[in-house]
């Protein structure tokens, strides 16, 4: 018999599968697409998507933090986020990055993830605190991809003949106001997840949460810098690519070397 997700996960492909090829029709024969069909047809791909990770994380004993829970949760929310800037912003053509994100991170949740993979202790401050990093850390990954793409495009934006997935990105200088939108974004989230961590962590030593704290907190200074640097005194263009990589480096180097040091050096 077949179950009730696994429809939805194919419906939800398959209006993510529209909304792509739509999109990337009409830019290809540089048409604008009509943004209010596009909002509609990924914002049912996303709801199907919130049903099936619904059921998977969201359980009677508590959010189940399965990895491939997390991949779906994340990329969906990074769709989400790419749909919401460009109702604003002439930005349409970065969905054809986030739709297959989302796609991708789908089958990974309904295919691969375990059951009971619970926090060891539980509380709803707790989980609003992880729930709030990982949506940070989701906003900041699409703060970093923009602002690679940035500089490949202005790298590009230099010689003569332009490739083709130049010519489908909006003018720089928009890219660069969406940059910031996806920083700030962040940088209020990463403060959010902060908070809720020194409130509701026990002990930062105990809970081996120290190194990944000092990481995340210095980075969470270099955000803060860049913001202040823009809004204060108008840093863009290359400053601001230097310093979007510098701080998500930081926060990578808080998350993967926390557990390389507890799974591998130390072996928790």
């Amino acid at each position: 018999m077949i179950s009730l997700p696994l429809v939805y996960t194919v419906l939800a492909l398959v209006a993510y599968t529209t909304g792509f090829w739509y999109a990337f029709m009409h830019l290809l024969a540089k048409h604008k697409p009509n943004n209010w069909f596009m909002s509609v047809i990924i914002s049912i791909g996303l709801l199907l998507h919130g049903y099936v990770l619904h059921n998977d994380m969201l359980t009677a004993n508590g959010v189940n933090y399965d990895v491939f829970n997390l991949l779906s949760f994340t990329s969906g929310l990074m769709l989400v986020l790419s749909v919401l800037y460009s109702t604003y912003r002439p930005v349409s053509a970065l969905n054809l990055l986030g739709i297959p994100v989302a796609a991708i991170g789908l089958i990974c949740g309904f295919a691969f993830s375990q059951p009971n993979q619970y926090a060891s202790t539980h509380s709803i401050g707790l989980d609003l605190h992880i729930i709030l990093s990982l949506s940070a850390y989701a906003v900041l990954l699409m703060a970093t991809i923009q602002a690679i793409m940035m500089w490949f495009q202005d790298q590009e934006l230099k010689k003569k003949q332009k490739r083709l997935w130049v010519n489908l990105l909006p003018p720089f200088q928009v890219m660069e106001s969406l940059l910031f939108d996806m920083l700030m974004t962040g940088f209020i989230m990463l403060t959010a997840a902060l908070l809720f961590g020194f409130f509701m962590v026990d002990s930062f030593i105990q809970q081996h949460l120290a190194h990944k704290t000092v990481f995340s907190i210095i980075s969470w200074f270099v955000y803060g810098f860049l913001l202040v640097g823009h809004f204060k005194f108008g840093w863009r263009g290359q400053k601001a690519i230097r310093f979007t990589l510098a701080g998500f480096l930081l926060l990578a180097i808080g998350f993967i070397g926390s557990k390389f040091i507890l799974e591998i050096i130390i072996g928790r």
